[in-house]
């Protein structure tokens, strides 16, 4: 049956029903730009000098390195304004200061190489340093390097320096341990994390199997002399001995156990002297910062932090004055809060890896455990009850609804790996409103599709059909 021999008054409904709904998709595909537009507008970008935003005041110097699309190393001044920034490597990670002189820190940092060469055959390769910088002069001195043969997992994550002249390095190229003398360039011992965990573990073996992102050499206490090391892969934190090797009773975490620690970052030691033994660590896949109590030869959960913005957190020290500074990459923050949970100071940054307070010692250093500090627990549901909106009205957004349904049916990994690669500014309503407006688009482009077959007298049947009324 062809246009023409419709009744008129059928064509004219067709014609409105058409039209209502392209007016629907216009107004949904407005409605989801509007959402991203907005977005794009209010994201922080710190990849240059001129997006940097001050920070508040404090009374002491930070620091705050990123990793992520732009590899920078920023120092704020206690009055919060920019004392020093650098981008001129790819990535920046774990940064200590030098005992002595709190405004000279060092640092590991990585370069990718892209152009063949003498010390790259076979593009893209890295090149590690440690590397040494002077915040108040600027002065910078590689004090050691290394070309690797790979780009991705291809990093050296943290080192932590022992002595004047020997560093412990986390080595995510080799999935190794090593304490290197810079003056010597000699690798004087080394621990291979395939010697005590079996390749069928951890991530795929040999592009990132272990990932281990962070090394402290412990100076006192029981522990004194051993090395603590983050084996991100197999969610654990271990304890070696340079004679021993592995202290299998001290580690921390099981392999896919994820009630305890999925995927974390930089643990920080806190030794008895301060409350401990304890440990205080980023748990990035579980988006909380968590504490444990060594007790009868024992782990215990001690403390969790975690509000409704925190996304895959991969720094946190326990400051003297009993707060915690947290770097929040997929918040885009760096956060300082305070023994009852509240945040106290905060500055954006686009995915920061790790935020040291300086003049305060070295990561947790001169910071107390919780059970020093009789700290309590503080959950997103507590942090978002009390959430900056008018009066107890009722706000509801779908997109907000549809990002948080996503991100909840999605595996962490798989949704961190997303916000990874996606704009700084891109967030689970984001992700929603894009989606929408993909299914929008698709769908109006089959209907009219549809329509002109249907206006051109084409018509589709099932292959299979009843003849009758039986």
């Amino acid at each position: 049956m062809t246009e023409q021999s419709l009744p008129l008054l059928e064509r004219v409904r067709s014609e409105i029903t058409r039209t209502r709904l392209r007016a629907a998709f216009v107004v949904l595909v407005l409605l989801s730009a509007a959402v991203v537009a907005s977005a794009a507008g209010e994201g922080v970008s710190t990849a240059s000098r001129e997006g940097v935003p001050n920070a508040p005041q404090t009374e002491n110097h930070t620091v705050v390195t990123e990793s992520g699309r732009a590899g920078t190393i920023t120092a704020y001044q206690p009055n919060g304004e920019v004392l020093y920034y650098n981008n001129s490597r790819t990535k920046y990670f774990d940064v200590d200061p030098v005992e002595g002189d709190p405004l000279t820190v060092e640092y590991a940092a990585t370069d990718t190489i892209h152009t063949e060469g003498e010390n790259c055959g076979a593009p893209p390769c890295t090149r590690n340093v440690i590397e040494r910088t002077d915040l108040e002069t600027g002065e910078v001195e590689v004090l050691y390097e290394r070309y690797d043969y790979k780009e991705y997992a291809g990093e050296w994550h943290d080192v932590d320096r022992i002595n004047e002249t020997h560093f412990v390095v986390a080595d995510m190229v080799a999935d190794q341990v090593f304490i290197v003398n810079t003056e010597t360039a000699v690798v004087e011992w080394l621990w291979d994390a395939q010697s005590d965990f079996p390749l069928e573990g951890g991530h795929s073996w040999p592009r990132d199997w272990a990932h281990i992102n962070d090394v402290e050499y412990i100076e006192s206490g029981q522990m004194e002399g051993r090395i603590m090391a983050s084996l991100r892969n197999q969610d654990q934190v271990v304890f070696l001995d340079r004679e021993e090797g592995l202290l299998e009773e001290w580690t921390l975490g099981s392999e896919n156990e994820y009630d305890i620690l999925h995927e974390q970052h930089n643990p920080d030691y806190i030794p008895e002297s301060q409350g401990g033994p304890a440990v205080l660590v980023a748990d990035s896949e579980n988006a909380q910062i968590k504490e444990f109590q060594r007790e009868d030869g024992e782990w215990k959960q001690t403390w969790l932090w975690e509000d409704d913005q925190i996304q895959w957190p991969r720094d946190a020290d326990r400051l003297p004055n009993g707060n915690t500074l947290i770097a929040d990459t997929h918040g885009n923050r760096v956060i300082e809060v305070n023994e009852s949970g509240d945040i106290v100071w905060e500055v954006g940054s686009s995915l920061p890896y790790e935020a040291e307070r300086l003049e305060t010692g070295d990561e947790s250093e001169g910071g107390q455990s919780t059970q020093a500090l009789g700290l309590e627990n503080r959950t997103a549901a507590e942090t978002s009850s009390g959430g900056g909106g008018g009066g107890g009205e009722l706000e509801f957004s779908p997109f907000e609804f549809l990002g948080d349904f996503v991100e909840t049916i999605l595996p962490h990994r798989i949704y961190n790996a997303l916000l990874f690669v996606s704009p700084v500014w891109m967030g689970a309503s984001e992700f929603a409103a894009i989606g929408v407006a993909l299914l929008t688009g698709l769908s109006w482009a089959g209907l009219e599709i549809r329509w002109q077959l249907r206006d051109a007298g084409v018509r589709f049947r099932l292959p299979v059909y009843r003849q009758g009324g039986n």
